[in-house]
């Protein structure tokens, strides 16, 4: 006769069984989150402007004396020899030569990285040593005009092993 009672070999799930996965489950997500949490913090590298609204004045008449001026902006980077340049053009294609040039080059994701070079201007364009590793760096540039018109500008620069 077949007995209705269970076998000493058969696998059976319990409550504390299934709290313990359950706990275990929202502890990792938990974990993973506060992980998650701590480095976007920790590599947060600051603020672009301390107040968007004062920025957003000006932005407008800003933005109009910069496209007036007709420049084109163009990077590039010899990892061999270690060098970075700029090249300055105005609509017509010739050269421009600025007043002033910042150049804040880092990573976009952390600060830890960021530098800035210094640049010299040499047959038409502006030339820094820049050791930069391999991956994605951002060039926050500006400078003036010989007339005093500021010129901003952000380039992406991707750097290949």
């Amino acid at each position: 006769m077949p007995s209705n009672t269970p076998r000493q070999s058969e696998f059976r799930i319990t409550g504390p069984m299934v709290f313990a996965f359950t706990a275990s489950a929202f502890a990792l997500i938990i974990g993973v989150n506060m992980l998650m949490a701590y480095r976007a913090i920790s590599t947060f590298p600051g603020l672009e402007v301390s107040s968007s609204y004062v920025a957003s004045q000006t932005f407008d008449a800003d933005r109009a004396a910069q496209v007036a001026l007709g420049w084109r902006l163009v990077q590039a980077y010899d990892p061999a020899l270690g060098q970075l340049s700029l090249r300055f053009t105005d609509s017509a294609g010739a050269p421009v030569q600025l007043a002033d040039v910042q150049v804040l080059i880092g990573r976009s994701t952390e600060a830890r990285q960021d530098f800035t070079p210094t640049f010299a201007y040499s047959q038409g364009a502006y030339l820094a040593d820049a050791q930069l590793g391999q991956g994605k760096w951002v060039m926050h540039i500006s400078g003036h005009a010989q007339d005093g018109t500021l010129f901003r500008q952000r380039l992406a620069l991707w750097v290949k092993g």
